[in-house]
């Protein structure tokens, strides 16, 4: 199992961090260690003094795969969630400034949290998908699908040219502007719609 994560999926997410709009898909991975068990609490890392907090979308892949198509790639993933993607913010500057990969700042353990996944059925639309998280009970990130520059299938077609998709993979699929810190003590919660998929305190 791996996790493929999107980034700058969203304008104005881009732009509060300064960046530009990307013209293909921006891609990263983290590894299977960075997916937060369920049964598992999340502790603040210690290397970091600025931890963020990243909400997504999140797809389950279904079925093996390389070089598909945008228009087949809806038969390849059938779930979808919230999650974080968990950014050691600081740590992730001093290597952006050095011109260095960020791994360390993005594919540490426990880095990712997903939440419950539902079913993706034939009613669902998929470029309409509302989702919201919470810090504290305060909205602080929301957005749509239909928001993303590219789109689910999109990401499947282009992450596929360079990556065998397995059953079990996850994508992150961008996170919207509101991105921020969050603190020991914090709780988080995430929905899609009006269904809360995820939720977790920071210790």
């Amino acid at each position: 199992m791996k996790i493929i994560c999107v980034g700058r999926n969203y304008a104005d997410h881009a732009k509060e961090l300064g960046n530009d709009i990307p013209a293909e898909p921006v891609i990263f991975m983290k590894p299977k260690s960075a997916l937060l068990q369920s049964h598992t609490p999340f502790y603040y890392p210690e290397f970091t003094n600025e931890l963020h907090y990243e909400c997504e979308l999140v797809l389950r892949i279904s079925k093996n795969g390389k070089y598909i198509q945008a228009r087949h790639a809806a038969n390849y993933y059938n779930g979808i969630t919230t999650g974080i993607d968990f950014t050691a913010r600081d740590i992730q500057k001093e290597l952006s400034e050095k011109g260095l990969p960020w791994e360390k700042a993005k594919a540490f353990d426990n880095s990712a949290a997903v939440g419950k996944f539902v079913d993706i059925t034939p009613a669902l639309n998929k470029k309409n998908i509302n989702f919201s998280f919470y810090k504290n009970k305060e909205l602080v990130q929301q957005g749509n699908s239909g928001s993303m520059i590219f789109s689910f299938d999109a990401i499947i077609e282009h992450v596929s040219n360079y990556f065998s998709l397995n059953i079990g993979d996850l994508i992150f699929t961008g996170t919207p502007a509101g991105v921020g810190e969050c603190v020991v003590g914090d709780e988080l919660e995430a929905f899609i719609e009006n269904e809360m998929l995820l939720k977790m305190e920071v210790k």
